[in-house]
């Protein structure tokens, strides 16, 4: 009885076939379970956020809300609720200063987080009212501050995979929730946030420097947006 087999070609050919799918396969698997790891980490930080806003409102004996704090005060008394494993006072977890586009200096740039078009740096001043660490490596950081923001903007973002893994970028890594007046935590670019203009502050085409700001309502909501990341 006569028993055919594979030559060597045959068997280097559907090796190669095999190599160039999987070439061409194995990048967008990678980058989705990337996504996914993101997601799901961004829906933990919701909930510990939540969760220490709770706390909070219990101790204080009423709502958490921005126009409580005077500028730079909040972050004290809210990090008690986290276990921190590094507690960086109001900027020297990321540092402060940088390049600005033309390669001059500016206190409000830093090179370590970029914009959601992942083009250029963004403004630090929605970063520098306190900043720490938590275990698993997650950097918090706090907005109190004054300037174009009214005494009732409180924010609080995270970059849920920290600062030493990328992308670093807001939208992809890091995200951005508003405790709002009446002591409830929305994700930025939520209907009534000081953010939730889509076309400017999460948009694969806007140059502003805080592009991606807006961007956490669609990350937990929008099922689409971690398909389509620029």
């Amino acid at each position: 009885m006569e028993h055919k087999a594979f030559t060597l070609a045959e068997v280097l050919i559907t090796l190669g076939i095999i190599g160039v799918v999987a070439a061409m396969t194995l990048p967008s698997l990678i980058q989705e379970q990337t996504n996914k790891a993101l997601e799901v980490a961004l829906r933990k930080n919701y909930s510990a956020i939540e969760q220490a806003v709770q706390k909070f409102s219990y101790d204080l004996g009423e709502p958490v809300k921005g126009g409580d704090f005077d500028t730079w005060t909040f972050y004290e008394p809210f990090q008690k609720y986290f276990n921190i494993v590094k507690f960086c006072g109001k900027t020297t977890c990321t540092g402060m200063g940088g390049e600005d586009d033309e390669g001059n200096f500016d206190m409000y740039q830093i090179d370590m987080y970029k914009t959601y078009t992942l083009k250029q740096t963004v403004s630090t001043n929605r970063l520098d009212d306190g900043q720490w660490f938590v275990p698993d490596g997650t950097l918090y950081l706090i907005e109190n501050g004054g300037g174009s923001l009214t005494s009732k903007d409180l924010f609080i973002s995270v970059d849920v995979n920290g600062y030493q893994k990328r992308p670093n970028a807001w939208g992809h890594d890091l995200f951005t929730f508003q405790i709002m007046p009446n002591g409830k935590v929305l994700p930025m670019g939520a209907k009534g946030t000081t953010y939730e203009d889509q076309s400017q502050y999460c948009s694969p085409t806007s140059s502003d420097s805080e592009n991606g700001i807006g961007c956490t309502y669609r990350a937990l909501y929008d099922k689409s947006f971690w398909k389509n990341l620029p």
